[in-house]
């Protein structure tokens, strides 16, 4: 290789590796460096909570909230959530009074204010049932963009397949971001604690 094609392939490298950083550049100072847009996650619901009296969204602000969607004949995810949560509730000790913990049902044909006061009575108070009609039960779903869906059992029953996600919802009713359940009970006491 002679000098001048060495001059051609360093030109062209060097041409290359300018136009690289020019790009770098821009991308830095054009994009946003944080998420202006509020979250489309959470919004208003008409629904019953567990004594049979009617709430709404507005019932739970002023407080950071979590919303946990399931249904009491769940086998074991929705029955291991609950527990986890109690768990920190626990940990909280009178913090917890500063967060509530909503467990919407995806499956109101079976979960009556009754049977959801009689499930939530194995843990801690601060968690509330809340159920509807299938319309208002669906209108919430899809402001939390919850996929809930009714599966046949062999026997002639049904089970719900649902979205497992534990939103965290701040004083506004707006969502902060999944809580994450997946460590011990007293870290996550910690975290919660954190945005109270």
């Amino acid at each position: 290789m002679n000098s001048s094609q060495r001059s051609k392939i360093l030109a062209v490298l060097a041409a290359f590796l300018t136009g690289g950083l020019t790009l770098i550049a821009v991308l830095w100072f054009a994009l946003p460096t944080q998420v202006t847009q509020p979250s489309s996650v959470g919004g208003p619901f008409n629904l019953t909570d567990q004594t049979g009296r009617a709430v709404t969204d507005q019932d739970f602000k002023g407080k950071p909230f979590i919303v946990f969607f399931g249904f009491t004949n769940c086998p074991d995810i929705c029955p291991t959530t609950l527990f986890e949560l109690s768990e920190v509730f626990e940990r909280l000790g009178p913090d917890a009074e500063k967060i509530r913990a909503l467990f919407v049902s995806v499956d109101p044909e079976r979960d009556t204010p009754a049977k959801l006061k009689d499930y939530l009575s194995s843990f801690h108070p601060r968690i509330s049932g809340l159920t509807g009609t299938s319309e208002q039960i669906s209108a919430i779903e899809k402001e939390y963009r919850v996929y809930a869906k009714k599966v046949p059992l062999k026997d002639g029953d049904y089970t719900m397949d649902h979205t497992a996600v534990i939103y965290l919802m701040d004083k506004n009713g707006r969502f902060i971001a999944p809580f994450n359940l997946k460590r011990s009970a007293d870290e996550a006491a910690v975290d919660l604690r954190r945005r109270l």
